[in-house]
């Protein structure tokens, strides 16, 4: 038999039928109802029953979508526990000063934003009164990511608690007298007040999830009591659109991450208009959410809305609210009632009715400011229904006003973002719709006052009570640093002895010596790996069985190579971190870990090991994010340079991240040739960042995965290790071929895996060319150029100081050759700092699949073209005859 045209088979085809007379009879039943009740109630019974099978556990698919009204209803709301009123008050306070804040600094030019806390403002403030826990309490209080907009209204909080002045709001955007206040969450730049970094919008999202995964992360491996740890994110429905916002969301569900509430403000608003016109980013957000997993919560209406909803007998009013797309609401909240009555209520003859019997002031409320999210009852329920459930992390979708109570040259205005001011008049409108005791006189001066109600107001000690009994002020920072003592020496030793007759690449060296310091009593549990789904590819499966890999679940079920001696271990209690293929989760994972000695006042140690190619220039805005937030890890660029991925090509040949680690100031680029080199820079580091005196940033190291013999450690280089140049060898330590006494002489200079193909060069100039050269390991370009700036700006002060670099090459004769698996400005940053003749020699240009040496051959770094490049030098400053550089090129074939 087949099928009616246009009818699709179904995976319902392929399930047997035990009943098919039952069946029958529900299809009869439902075409009875559509005949004789219509479609609309056909389709209401089924959402109906399909609502009820959940709540009742059976396993049906979800509905991705609910009607465009309340989870909650208002019957359903608990029963309020403070004190509204004065609330409220505390609330009008704090719109009042976030506005001025921002005002009073236009005149200045610097900016600011209103409209965000405007509509957002009672989603903080109800969170703040009762449910965000404060560092006081038991545990770590709860991480609250705020919106970066809404930062005005924040201050405006602090300066009622008074926790900032009144001449640091005068110093909003202005911080370079060192009293200023900053734009949006910096922690670098307020450390006592802000936790986290969000305005790079997406990165928020992302980050919440990982740090609510992190705290279980903790808590299942016993290292802190995470329990009472919840973690609030509060962002933009605009920003929903960044890919970092849902990239994870999947992850949060699938963990079971109850311990993470979303608030999305939905004021259908993004910088330039609506974020989506013709469209319902609320019913949009809520099947996206609600496909991946979560509990999904709508605040969408306010009260007013109540008897609307309770005059739709027929389901119009429900109807018509999911007809209309966000730019026609937006409109409907700036124009008039006889507007809305028309082209709202006059969509169908069931509408037209219900308007009936409304008045113009209802229409009015409820289509100009009548929203959940301007309602405490109602926030209050949907914060406390998020709490409740368990299993799932929750969203509440709540919908408010942009620009709300500042009048109505800025409410739902598309351009209410880029509107940094209220006129003198707008804010006594403001005041009294607010009703704050404010006086005309208050405004002589043509300037909009502050406005506090007192060190012992009401108001101030009502809300000094409440933040008291959820864990003291919030947000706050708080760090008790806990010095980590240093891992013994013997887990070094293997490195600084060198490998014998046995190659070994540089990432195995690293991995290695984790794995020794992840055996330390004292600190080696505190090492936390974490690898986008290629630790095969660094080395790391040994790791597997010993430190396991993290999942909620522990391991249900047999690995396929449980015989085998490094097999795929999960536990509970797992230490690595092994995210999949995502290096921005993997990211955030390292933020997490990396900021958890001031989250959770536990000190970790994550490293996070990655394609090289894949860090920094994939994920570079979250470095700067992780610099923000004073994070402490080793960042580790695996399969590094642009020569050594052999096969991969393009996309995978890295020459250029080196050079974009340069401009964070946080960060420590290392680029180690040796493996000793790693044990020396890997030792420091751990003192640098979790010593007694613990320093403020992380660590870049990229590692080869080129196996070559590893050299023993020479005496007295260890300084020049950490200040990025040493004196490897010189000519007169090559027992074979040493060239004589009065030979042209040149400095050859090489990073990571490059310093092999100089010391072949330096074997062929001496052998063939009589040419003496000296070997340099630059372990960091970065860090010689750092030490160099800072001289330079001492010289300003009237301080004399000398570079490291230049001391170092001090008396060194000949010109320098400086050699990398990178772009020639990664060595070049030092040159201005290099007495002698300077040049280099780098991968310039798009990588390309070959050979090792093939590619090199290309870019002109091997060991033949070094010696045609330092002939070249030579010859011209007349020390060998120009002759010989063709003579080279046509021996080596070149």
């Amino acid at each position: 038999m087949s099928d009616p045209v246009g009818k699709l088979p179904s995976e319902l085809d392929q399930l047997p039928d035990r009943d098919t007379e039952e069946t029958a009879e529900w299809a009869a039943s439902l075409d009875a109802v559509a005949k004789a009740a219509g479609t609309r109630r056909a389709e209401y019974l089924l959402r109906r029953t399909l609502q009820h099978a959940e709540a009742a556990g059976l396993a049906l698919p979800k509905l991705l979508e609910t009607d465009y009204v309340n989870t909650i209803p208002t019957a359903a709301e608990p029963e309020f526990p403070g004190d509204e009123e004065m609330e409220a008050k505390i609330t009008a306070w704090n719109r009042w000063n976030a506005a001025a804040m921002v005002t009073r600094g236009s005149k200045y030019g610097v900016g600011g934003h209103i409209a965000t806390f405007a509509s957002a403002a009672w989603l903080y403030e109800t969170g703040f009164q009762h449910f965000f826990r404060g560092k006081e309490a038991d545990g770590s209080g709860d991480q609250l990511y705020i919106q970066g907009h809404a930062s005005p209204g924040i201050y405006a909080r602090a300066f009622l608690d008074g926790r900032i002045s009144e001449q640091q709001l005068d110093n909003f955007r202005q911080e370079s007298g060192g009293n200023g206040l900053p734009s949006y969450p910096h922690p670098r730049r307020l450390p006592w007040l802000w936790e986290f970094p969000t305005v790079s919008m997406g990165l928020g999202p992302l980050s919440a999830i990982y740090q609510a995964r992190f705290n279980r992360y903790l808590q299942n491996r016993s290292i802190k009591d995470t329990a009472n740890s919840h973690v609030w994110a509060f962002l933009g429905d605009g920003e929903m659109d960044e890919p970092e916002s849902t990239a994870a969301l999947a992850l949060a569900s699938r963990e079971q991450l109850d311990n993470l509430t979303f608030v999305i403000n939905c004021n259908l608003q993004r910088l330039d208009g609506p974020v989506r016109a013709n469209f319902r980013v609320v019913q949009e957000l809520e099947a996206q959410f609600r496909g991946a997993g979560w509990n999904v919560i709508k605040s969408l209406w306010g009260s007013a809305w109540d008897e609307l909803f309770q005059l739709d007998t027929t389901g119009a009013l429900v109807r018509r609210l999911r007809e209309v797309p966000d730019a026609q609401f937006q409109t409907y909240a700036t124009r008039d009632v006889a507007y809305i009555r028309q082209h709202f209520f006059g969509a169908n003859a069931e509408l037209v009715q219900l308007a009936g019997v409304l008045s113009d002031a209802k229409i009015a409320e409820c289509f100009h400011s009548s929203r959940g999210g301007h309602e405490p009852r109602k926030v209050y329920a949907a914060y406390k229904a998020a709490l409740e459930h368990k299993g799932a992390p929750t969203v509440i979708l709540a919908q408010t006003v942009k620009g709300y109570t500042l009048g109505a040259g800025f409410e739902s205005k598309n351009a209410n973002h880029q509107m940094k001011k209220l006129t003198i008049d707008e804010f006594k409108d403001m005041r009294d719709l607010l009703g704050l005791p404010i006086p005309d006189s208050a405004f002589a001066d043509g300037v909009v006052p502050y406005g506090h109600p007192g060190a012992n107001s009401p108001e101030v000690q009502y809300l000094n009570e409440r933040r008291a009994a959820l864990g003291g002020p919030a947000p706050a920072r708080k760090v008790k640093q806990v010095a980590l003592p240093a891992p013994a020496d013997r887990s070094f030793a293997p490195l600084l002895k060198g490998s014998g007759k046995q190659e070994m690449a540089t990432t195995m060296a690293f991995v290695r010596l984790v794995k020794d310091l992840m055996r330390d009593k004292e600190t080696g549990k505190r090492w936390v790996p974490i690898v986008p789904d290629e630790a095969r590819t660094f080395g790391m499966e040994s790791l597997f069985p010993s430190a396991g890999i993290y999942s909620p679940l522990g391991q249900t079920y047999e690995p396929v190579d449980r015989d085998q001696l490094m097999y795929y271990k999960e536990a509970k209690d797992g230490q690595i971190l092994n995210e999949g293929i995502t290096e921005a989760g993997a990211m955030a994972d390292f933020i997490a870990a990396c900021t958890s000695y001031a989250t959770h006042g536990e000190p970790m140690i994550p490293f996070y090991i990655f394609y090289s190619m894949f860090g920094w220039q994939r994920t570079a805005d979250q470095m700067w994010q992780l610099a923000d937030q004073l994070g402490k890890g080793f960042i580790v660029g695996a399969t590094a340079g642009r020569t050594t991925l052999t096969g991969e090509g393009l996309q995978h040949a890295d020459g250029h991240s080196h050079l974009i680690a340069s401009t964070n100031p946080a960060s420590l680029n290392y680029d180690p040739a040796f493996a000793y080199e790693i044990a020396v820079i890997v030792k420091d580091g751990l003192r640098r960042m979790y010593g007694e005196q613990p320093e403020d940033v992380f660590y870049y190291l990229t590692v080869y995965n080129e196996p070559k013999v590893q050299p023993a450690m020479p005496e007295g280089v260890e300084e020049g290790i950490l200040k990025g140049l040493y004196r490897f060898n010189t000519a007169a330590d090559l027992a074979d071929a040493a060239p004589a006494a009065d030979a042209p002489k040149i400095q050859l200079m090489a990073s990571g895996t490059a310093i092999h193909w100089i010391l072949q060069a330096q074997q062929l100039l001496a052998a063939d060319w009589n040419v003496s050269a000296d070997v340099w390991s630059a372990t960091s370009w970065g860090e010689l150029r750092r030490d160099a700036l800072e001289c330079d700006e001492a010289l300003l002060r009237g301080e004399v100081r000398t570079p490291y670099v230049t001391r170092a090459l001090e008396g060194a004769q000949g010109p320098v050759l400086a050699v990398s698996d990178w772009m020639r400005q990664v060595p070049d940053q030092i040159s201005q700092w290099v007495e002698q003749d300077y040049t280099s020699l780098g991968t310039d240009g798009f990588g390309l699949s070959d050979t090792r040496e093939g590619a090199r051959r290309h870019f002109g770094v091997d060991a033949q073209s070094i010696v045609v490049a330092a002939l070249a030098q030579l010859a011209r400053r007349g020390e060998v005859p120009a002759s010989a550089v063709k003579e080279a090129r046509e021996r080596y074939g070149l």
